[in-house]
C-alpha cells in the first residue's frame, strides 16, 4: 500500500462534499507529474484530503477505490481521474503551518513542491500527520 495527499480548494470540493457524494471521481488534474501520480495509485491506497488555499489544512483520509482511467472533463483525453471514498475525519485537522514546524516532515512533498496537487507521502510522514492529529 502506497499513500498520498489530494490537494481540493474547499469552495470547489471540500470534505463535506466527499462525504455527501460517497465514492467519487478525483477529477480536474491538469499537471503531468499529479497525472502520474494518480496513475501510480492503487486500489485501496489511502490518502489525506487536503483543504487548500483559504484553509491550508489535512482534513480527512480517503481511500482509492478505483484506479485511474481517463478524466471525462478533459477534452486532450491526456489526463486521468482515481475514484476515492471518503473514511474518516481527522479527530483534529492539521494545518500546514504544524506540517512547517514538525522536525519529522521537513522534507515532505508539500513543503517542497507546495503548487502539486497529487503527492506521495512516506510511511514515516503519515505516520507522524496521523499522531499530530490525534493531539
Amino acid at each position: 500500500m502506497k499513500y498520498w495527499l489530494l490537494k481540493s480548494e474547499p469552495n470547489a470540493w471540500s470534505w463535506d462534499n466527499q462525504v455527501k457524494e460517497g465514492p467519487s471521481m478525483w477529477d480536474g488534474v491538469r499537471n503531468y507529474q499529479a497525472r502520474n501520480n494518480l496513475k501510480e495509485m492503487k486500489k485501496n491506497d489511502l490518502c489525506f484530503f487536503y483543504h487548500s488555499v483559504t484553509e491550508k489544512k489535512i482534513v480527512g483520509i480517503v481511500k482509492v477505490v478505483k484506479e485511474y482511467y481517463t478524466d471525462p472533463t478533459d477534452k486532450t483525453q491526456k489526463f486521468v481521474v482515481v475514484d476515492v471514498k471518503a473514511i474518516k475525519k481527522l479527530k483534529n485537522s492539521v494545518s500546514l503551518d504544524q506540517i512547517k514546524e514538525s522536525k519529522k516532515l521537513e522534507n515532505i512533498a508539500l513543503i517542497k513542491q507546495s503548487r502539486l496537487s497529487v503527492m506521495p507521502i512516506k510511511i514515516s510522514e503519515w505516520n507522524e500527520i496521523i499522531k499530530l492529529s490525534s493531539i
